[in-house]
């Protein structure tokens, strides 16, 4: 997960910056999250639902962050 676009990354500020002053020139860059989450259900669809519901209810703050299910 990563701040929105509107929201100001102070982290990958830094990065974007350190990197400047070493001599490489990107655009942007923003800094973010992952978590690793290995369920027993089989079923892919349903795996994804439950996931959904794990970042929405306490995994993601939906006011700043926005976040993405990347399948195995």
């Amino acid at each position: 997960m990563t701040l929105k676009k509107d929201v100001l990354d102070p982290q990958g500020k830094v990065v974007q910056n350190t990197l400047a002053n070493l001599g490489m020139s990107l655009k942007n860059i923003r800094q973010g999250k992952y978590f690793e989450i290995e369920l027993e259900e089989t079923d892919h669809g349903k795996a994804e639902k439950i996931i959904k519901q794990m970042c929405e209810k306490l995994l993601v703050n939906l006011i700043i962050e926005d976040y993405r299910i990347n399948k195995l």
